[in-house]
């Protein structure tokens, strides 16, 4: 069975979500980088997200993705779900990273990469009649791109060492 003509262009806007925020750190630096948990900590001591993650890259991030959406031919409301899902994963990845004592922006393969791809193309199934197949397909896709992303954007000084 052929995947669905629409996994394409959604693991692009996931590509776009994730990347806003680097982008926008590297342009702006630490100006207007307002903390998402305002640093506050969980009952456990530790930051809820840590300060790697702002209100400036997860709105970017939204409205670039969801501008995105309409440049290839989407609905604006399929970017703003990309946009807005691909960071409410990124914030649960960071939310879990930080329970196990990772500190902000450490790498832990698997839950960088999961999250914030499932739960964009799990909201678009019914949209855009993706199917089980094409969400693991997805994500799988998303999972080794990243991987080899990550290793390239190191490589020009554009992030952290890789995994």
């Amino acid at each position: 069975m052929m995947p669905s003509p629409y996994l394409a262009p959604v693991i692009f806007l996931v590509l776009i979500a994730n990347g806003t925020p680097l982008m926008v750190q590297k342009v702006l630096g630490r100006r207007y980088s307002q903390p998402v948990d305002g640093d506050h900590q969980f009952v456990d001591g530790r930051p809820l997200f840590g300060r790697a993650k702002t209100v400036r890259g997860v709105a970017c991030a939204i409205a670039v993705t969801t501008a995105a959406a309409t440049a290839i031919g989407l609905a604006w409301q399929i970017g703003f779900l990309v946009g807005s899902l691909a960071m409410v994963g990124d914030l649960s990845s960071s939310f879990v990273k930080r329970r196990l004592g990772r500190s902000s922006s450490s790498p832990l393969v698997g839950i960088d990469q999961i999250p914030e791809s499932l739960f964009p193309l799990l909201v678009c199934m019914r949209p855009l009649s993706l199917t089980i197949a094409d969400v693991a397909l997805g994500v799988a896709i998303f999972f080794v791109g990243e991987l080899v992303v990550s290793r390239l954007l190191y490589a020009f000084d554009l992030r952290d060492p890789p995994y």
